[in-house]
């Protein structure tokens, strides 16, 4: 039976755009059918990778994701002294390990055609073979592969958040965590910021009125957010490293509580920390709290017996928790809470607790990579 290690986070964001849409405004939803603003997975993880905690307290542990593999391995093999021509070929082979390669333009090295999720430890294979093909080894085809894709190593961001290979499933990963989308746990909308700008330099004589004009969208609220981690998976995904497992997850869980999209960031300087964390560790079937949103709080305030949001959402998030152990038995064996109003709890309490969640696991061979 796996180990999951389940977060619920309620994060408070001051007007903001972290998150756009094609259309420059805030992400949005409809949750049971009210208006809410909405933090998309994708750049909930991405912020979640930018911190230090992933860039610093992992480094040398996080993988790359671009398109530009050939072009890296390109400069690295001049550097060390090979012929532009036989760089470009041998890059180019060993660019096209990972994926579809794009045709070449103006001069540059071709680009993977999707944007492909490099390990360290495949980056330095990968730079190892392209340094043999320049010497001259012969290697069959079918096994080029084999000589730099892994199925499982060091990289905590790609253990946690998986990868797909089009072109090669077998080397794909899937993701050990599961983060869903953050939505407010109240109505909310977004709306509109009509701001002008002054020309420094123009005269009043000239023209009296603003040098640009312009419009944007923000918003506000307090956010739910749920991720849940398959431990189980994260360890497998890692080659059997258990102590690294255990790191990658203090590190996603201050990554969590600390880590925003930076949308407009600088228009409106959100800097918001989770001021309410509950964590669950156990082997039962993971289960999200959501539904203690889908009837908006800020509806609610009388029955939740609060008078303000971020309260109302802390007792119908627990109010949820209770009544769904009540119904299917306790989710989980271990739960700790850090309330920040409450002034109960810690993060580093947190992030131990999820650390050890790597402890309750039974013994598992290595993995082969």
């Amino acid at each position: 039976m796996s180990v999951f290690v389940q977060f619920h986070l309620l994060v408070p964001y001051p007007p903001s755009n972290p998150n756009r849409d094609d259309q420059g405004r805030p992400k949005q939803a409809t949750v049971g059918g009210h208006p809410r603003l909405r933090l998309s997975s994708q750049s909930i993880k991405r912020a979640v990778r930018e911190t230090a905690f992933f860039l610093e307290d992992l480094a040398g542990n996080r993988g790359t994701r671009t398109k530009r593999i050939a072009e890296e391995v390109e400069k690295w093999l001049i550097g060390r002294g090979t012929v532009a021509e036989a760089a470009r070929t041998h890059s180019t082979t060993v660019a096209s390990l990972f994926s579809k390669l794009e045709g070449e333009k103006d001069g540059k090295p071709p680009l993977t055609t999707t944007l492909v999720f490099v390990s360290p430890e495949e980056w330095r294979l990968a730079h190892e073979l392209a340094e043999r093909l320049v010497a001259g080894a012969k290697i069959d085809e079918k096994a080029l592969k084999k000589e730099v894709l892994r199925r499982a190593d060091g990289a905590v961001d790609i253990a946690m958040f998986g990868r797909m290979l089009a072109d090669d499933p077998d080397h794909n990963r899937e993701a050990a965590v599961q983060v869903a989308h953050a939505f407010t746990t109240h109505r909310a909308l977004a709306e509109d910021d009509w701001y002008s700008a002054v020309d420094d330099l123009k005269t009043r004589e000239e023209d009296a009125g603003a040098g640009h004009i312009g419009e944007s969208g923000f918003g506000s609220g307090v956010y739910y957010l749920y991720a849940c981690v398959n431990v189980d998976l994260l360890v497998e995904n890692l080659g059997g490293d258990r102590a690294l497992a255990a790191r990658g997850l203090e590190a996603l869980v201050r990554a969590l509580a600390t880590a925003t999209p930076r949308g407009k960031q600088n228009s409106h300087a959100h800097h918001p920390l989770a001021r309410f964390i509950r964590a669950e560790r156990g082997s039962r079937q993971p289960r999200d709290l959501s539904g203690a949103f889908f009837h908006p709080v800020n509806l609610r305030l009388a029955e939740l017996q609060r008078n303000d949001l971020l309260g109302a959402s802390v007792s119908a998030l627990q109010d949820m928790a209770g009544k769904l152990d009540h119904a299917y038995g306790p989710a989980a064996e271990a739960v700790v809470v850090m309330d920040v109003d409450a002034g109960s709890g810690t993060l580093d309490e947190i992030a131990r607790f999820a650390a050890a969640a790597v402890e309750h696991l039974p013994a598992h061979a290595p993995v082969d990579a």
